[in-house]
Formats: structure tokens, sequence, C-alpha cells
């Protein structure tokens, strides 16, 4: 995916996921959206749709190089835990959800 995403987009998005199905019979579909250039609930619902069609396909969908606003739309309406993100900067985004980075009182200083 790239540039904005339309409404009008997701239909063909979602017609292409499935033809990458039908020639793969792969087990997780990469769904790269780095160059997704806005983060909007078109963006969201998209993913959303897409999501849908990989797992009632029985596929995992992965997200490639989404944006932090992107990521963070997605954890704000529950869509990050159902997608995850592959090779993207672990320090650029949040933690998962319960996971707290503390130090310990007898740590050392780096």
């Amino acid at each position: 995916m790239s540039g904005p995403v339309r409404q009008d987009d997701i239909p063909r998005l979602v017609a292409d996921l499935h033809s990458v199905l039908l020639a793969s019979g792969t087990a997780e579909v990469v769904c790269d959206v780095g160059g997704v250039t806005t983060a909007d609930l078109v963006t969201v619902e998209a993913v959303a749709r897409l999501r849908l069609a990989a797992r009632r396909a029985g596929v995992g969908l992965l997200l490639r190089g989404p944006t932090p606003a992107l990521w963070a739309l997605l954890r704000l309406v529950g869509l990050a835990e159902l997608c995850v993100e592959v090779e993207g900067d672990p320090e650029e985004r949040e933690p998962p959800l319960g996971v707290e980075e503390a130090v310990e009182s007898g740590d050392a200083t780096r």
C-alpha cells in the first residue's frame, strides 16, 4: 500500500490480497504499509478489511513499515494485537500492552 488510502481503494486491496492468497498458498501475508502517507480511519479500515480477509482464508497478516502514527491508531482501535509488525525498528514503537520497562534498584547504570 502506498500514498493516501481512499475508501474506493479498499475493495481493490482486498481483491489483490485474494489473488496473492490463491497464487501462493502461504500461511502468512506481508502487507507493506511503509509507503502509506496518511494515518487516518480509512487506512485503519483498509488494514481491518485485509486482516479479516486474511483470517477468513486462514492466514496471518504481517505489517511491514507502519509509521508510528499508523501503529498508534491501530493500537487505539485494537488492531495492533491482531496484526504483527515485521522488519520495523523496535525503538520507534511502544512496547506491547502489559509490558513495562523498569529499572530494578540493584541494576547497574550504563
